[in-house]
């Protein structure tokens, strides 16, 4: 239950959601791969080993070491691109590859919140620069997300100005709050993975949204909601969900950033042990 409207005279609150596998069905990041390809922004045999770790993060994703490693891997990878190409590409292709993989479970419960008063935030490791848009796309009203700093040049320089992960996404949960005056005992957070506890923790109603296994321990032991979505429903044969103007419709680094990460992790699967 989402509760009833939200009392005005009280302090204010908001829903934080992740994105991947908890409102879309896919890794934001790779479903970008193709279109990357075609922008000659990564090569053939990139794009081809895209599916084998799309597999391996629907089957689990990567934990904290592995996490850190794809940071220094895919900052590097990214430098001396050009960041005015990545926003046109994904802006291109934003609607084809994202509308379909978004979760109709999800929708419904950002439309229950903004219904009911709240603020919809998402929290994602991907790009402000893809993360963006999206949140655009499904009405919200802020975004917390991964920036890469970016040259005179107008492309990547390779440097992590901030990377939304782990307990930065708490921390950046509790600056909005205090910014925003939200009450984050009675918020509400959606996550599917382990790495995401000190969000989930910080909030006064979390949810596991299609788990890790380490995350539906926890939930089961801490008695949190587990919630499973499995209906990828296009959001233009759903009721409309408002798109928030504070939300510029960018395009994507976090997608370009996300997917040389996961790359290197399926190249690192694949390396047998010296």
């Amino acid at each position: 239950m989402l509760g009833a409207v939200e009392n005005h005279s009280l302090p204010r609150t908001a829903a934080f959601f992740d994105l991947d596998k908890t409102v879309i069905a896919k890794s934001s990041a790779l479903t970008f791969s193709k279109s990357f390809y075609q922008g000659g922004l990564i090569n053939r045999r990139a794009v081809l080993r895209t599916a084998y770790t799309q597999f391996v993060f629907l089957a689990g994703g990567a934990d904290h070491d592995q996490m850190e490693r794809m940071r220094e891997y895919l900052s590097a990878l990214c430098r001396g691109w050009n960041v005015r190409q990545v926003k046109e590409i994904v802006a291109e292709t934003l609607h084809d590859l994202i509308d379909p993989i978004i979760y109709d479970e999800a929708a419904s419960l950002i439309e229950g919140h903004h219904t009911a008063g709240r603020d919809v935030v998402i929290v994602s490791t991907s790009g402000a620069e893809v993360v963006e848009p999206i949140g655009h796309l499904l009405g919200a009203d802020r975004v917390v997300a991964t920036r890469l700093a970016v040259g005179d040049d107008g492309c990547f320089t390779g440097e992590v100005e901030y990377y939304a992960y782990g307990p930065t996404k708490a921390e950046a949960i509790r600056e909005l709050a205090e910014s925003e005056g939200y009450d984050l005992a009675r918020c509400y957070a959606y996550s599917d993975s382990v790495t995401d506890l000190p969000m989930l923790e910080s909030v006064g109603h979390p949810h596991a949204v299609n788990p890790d296994r380490a995350l539906r321990r926890e939930a089961l032991t801490r008695e949190w909601p587990i919630l499973d979505f499995h209906r990828p429903v296009p959001l233009k044969q759903r009721l409309s969900v408002r798109p928030r103007p504070a939300l510029v419709a960018a395009a994507a680094i976090g997608a370009a950033v996300a997917t040389a990460g996961l790359v290197w992790y399926a190249n690192r699967r694949r390396t047998p042990a010296v």
